[in-house]
């Protein structure tokens, strides 16, 4: 048994290759591997039962707890990693030009994953957008499920998830229907006939926004006149809400089935495109008859 652990100690300790001056044995990469998967596990058991646990008592916003979770594991990471890398023994200077050019090449090649990070820093600590808020971003509209640092993942209405880079959130123009205040401004169009009333249509519109429950009353409903058009009198509708955050589209189409059923109430007709076709008789064209000749022959 003895011999048996004598041979096995040497073979632990025999080196294998050269780094520097630094001679890498199995027992070493062992004792990295080892460590790395202890720091691993011991940023998780942090992360989750310890800076969690104190975040969750704090007033802080859901999406910057989520960031401050994020960052200081990442942080633990890459800390454990240059500790285990001290402590082993192990000497990078040999490597510092090697290394050098194989960052130029990962930088050139990574340039996309590192700016999604960069812009996930961003995100984290500037908050343009939270965990919960709509927003609408490269023809992606839907609610912010899940930010990490490299994409955001973006529920749509139709409960698709879609995950978008987050550079993204930083290039392009982003629309936060949530920001600050999710109370927004719904704009409805309506035309009416030609020759309606225009007050009672007014009172109408007024109706229907004071009749439904996801209108707010304060600011108040407004009825704006916008314009004679080719076959209509078009109406705008404004109310305020914050069903643009959970649902508008159904907000839109419960509006819009409301005012059709008060318009057919109170009388009021929608139009639809018309045209009116007048027909001019020409001048009638005058054929001139050529009399035959004589000598050419009829059938």
């Amino acid at each position: 048994m003895n011999d048996f652990l004598q041979d096995a100690n040497l073979w632990l300790h025999y080196p294998l290759f050269k780094i520097g001056q630094s001679e890498i044995t199995l027992h070493g990469i062992s004792s990295i591997i080892i460590f790395l998967l202890a720091i691993v596990v011991m940023e998780k058991l942090v992360r989750r039962h310890v800076l969690k646990r104190l975040l969750a008592r704090t007033h802080l916003d859901e999406s910057l707890r989520f960031g401050i979770e994020r960052i200081v594991g990442y942080t633990i990471i890459v800390l454990g990693f240059y500790l285990v890398i001290q402590n082993t023994g192990i000497d990078l200077s040999s490597l510092a030009v090697v290394a050098g050019a194989i960052g130029v090449g990962l930088g050139f090649g990574l340039q996309n994953i590192i700016s999604n990070f960069i812009s996930g820093i961003i995100i984290l600590a500037e908050r343009p957008i939270a965990i919960g808020d709509r927003v609408e971003v490269g023809g992606v509209a839907g609610q912010v499920a899940k930010i990490s640092l490299r994409s955001t993942t973006v529920v749509t209405n139709d409960n698709i998830s879609i995950i978008v880079p987050n550079s993204q959130f930083i290039s392009e123009t982003v629309i936060n229907w949530s920001h600050g205040d999710p109370k927004v401004q719904f704009r409805l169009p309506v035309g009416v006939a030609y020759g309606s009333d225009t007050e009672k249509v007014t009172q109408a519109l007024l109706a229907v926004a004071d009749e439904d429950p996801m209108v707010l009353k304060e600011p108040k409903p407004s009825v704006y006149f916008i314009e004679f058009g080719d076959s209509s009198l078009n109406f705008e509708l404004g109310v305020w809400t914050q069903e643009m955050v959970k649902s508008p589209r159904r907000f839109r189409s419960d509006l819009n089935f409301a005012i059709d059923r008060k318009f057919r109430e109170v009388g009021v007709e929608i139009p639809f495109p018309q045209r009116d076709l007048h027909v001019r008789s020409g001048i009638p064209l005058m054929v001139q008859q050529v009399p035959s000749d004589p000598k050419t022959p009829t059938s």
